[in-house]
């Protein structure tokens, strides 16, 4: 079988797989959980920001959103498609558009804090209390002169 990825956007103001990208968030919080956002919240925000997609086969297997300011709100790949290059080929996507990418990462999500510093990300501050259920997280930023070169391997892919 054959497998089919492609990129797709919705731009501010429109939310063609805002339905499908809560339910993956949904998948993916019930399973590691992270990804904890009230629904009105992820909607609202989803809604406003640009949302990068990758489609394989008619259904979303990844999804960044982000604000005009090259903020990532969220990044999410299907479990099941962990490991192709995804999440990665978001990130390039965003910093093509972007002059510096920035988000915020839990303190105890290994898992994520571990792909931001393979791609290049550095600390800037840690927060305390910043989720909304009184988890700390690390404000994390890509950016400078290097980002393209630290990403052109995942551009286009």
């Amino acid at each position: 079988m054959s497998v089919n990825v492609e990129k797709r956007t919705d731009p501010p103001g429109e939310s063609d797989y805002s339905t499908a990208a809560w339910e993956l968030k949904e998948q993916i919080r019930s399973a590691e959980g992270v990804l904890r956002q009230r629904r009105g919240f992820f909607v609202d925000a989803y809604r406003r920001s640009t949302a990068h997609l990758l489609v394989e086969n008619d259904r979303l297997v990844a999804f960044a959103s982000v604000r005009r300011d090259g903020y990532i709100l969220f990044l999410a790949v299907h479990p099941d498609h962990r490991g192709r290059g995804y999440a990665e080929r978001l990130v390039a996507d965003v910093a093509e558009d972007h002059r510096s990418v920035t988000c915020h990462a839990r303190t105890t999500n290994r898992q994520a804090l571990g792909f931001y510093e393979h791609l290049g990300f550095e600390v800037i501050r840690r927060i305390d209390d910043y989720y909304e259920d009184g988890g700390d997280a690390y404000y994390l930023k890509l950016g400078g002169e290097s980002l393209r070169e630290r990403l052109s391997g995942f551009v286009g892919r």
